[in-house]
């Protein structure tokens, strides 16, 4: 079970736990210092959401497609919008998160949306009183649909998670960059973060502790006993 948020506690965006899978500064600086920067992959990504971040709803097969559905949890403390929600003739809703790029067999990389994607279901079962076991991850560049079930283990990362973003916000404390891994080459906030120059210090520091030139033992002169 979540623990209790406070009444007067600021909701966090479901934007914000996929921010904070794929990184924690990441996510610090877009949801704490308010910063954010544009590359071709955010650019691609508001392509994508063009059309289903206008509101609006029409019926396909019995079925209710909602776009750009507000979505929010009084008891895990979430707020944000889905992208489309597909009412299932008995009620039941269906969360369809669409994203830029391909179908990638990537876990490391599909579990960012994953975890999204299961509070979004959460927030719609609070909403409705339907059970979500189920959502989509719609992939714009593939045309494709990538169903994910809603597991138990998912439901508690996605936990975690928004309870990890609430610990950095209160403390107001920026996570340290990675040490410049392939996930930077793809932020736009690259130039920001600067996790190279913190490599380039680690690798300084590094060099300086183990430099044999630099730190030899000193030797004590004994002085002969009188």
């Amino acid at each position: 079970m979540p623990e209790a948020i406070a009444a007067n506690a600021d909701p966090i965006p479901l934007s914000a736990l996929q921010h904070w899978s794929y990184c924690p500064r990441q996510c610090a600086l877009i949801h704490l210092e308010q910063a954010f920067a544009e590359n071709v992959h955010t650019l691609r990504g508001q392509a994508v959401h063009h059309t289903v971040d206008t509101p609006g709803f029409e019926t396909r097969a019995g079925c209710r497609l909602v776009r750009a559905l507000p979505l929010w949890s009084e008891r895990l403390g979430l707020i944000g919008k889905a992208d489309m929600v597909e009412f299932q003739p008995d009620g039941t809703p269906y969360p369809v998160e669409y994203k830029h790029g391909r179908l990638s067999r990537d876990t490391a990389k599909q579990h960012h949306d994953d975890l999204q994607l299961a509070a979004q279901a959460m927030c719609l079962e609070e909403m409705t009183g339907h059970a979500v076991p189920e959502g989509a991850i719609f992939q714009a560049s593939s045309k494709r649909r990538r169903v994910v079930a809603i597991t138990a283990e998912l439901r508690e990362a996605a936990v975690q998670a928004a309870s990890a973003i609430r610990t950095m916000l209160v403390s107001g404390r920026m996570p340290p960059p990675l040490i410049a891994d392939a996930r930077c080459k793809e932020c736009s906030l690259i130039d920001l973060c600067q996790p190279q120059a913190l490599k380039q210090l680690k690798q300084q520091t590094r060099d300086r502790l183990f430099d044999p030139d630099r730190y030899r033992p000193v030797r004590a002169k004994l002085r002969p006993l009188k």
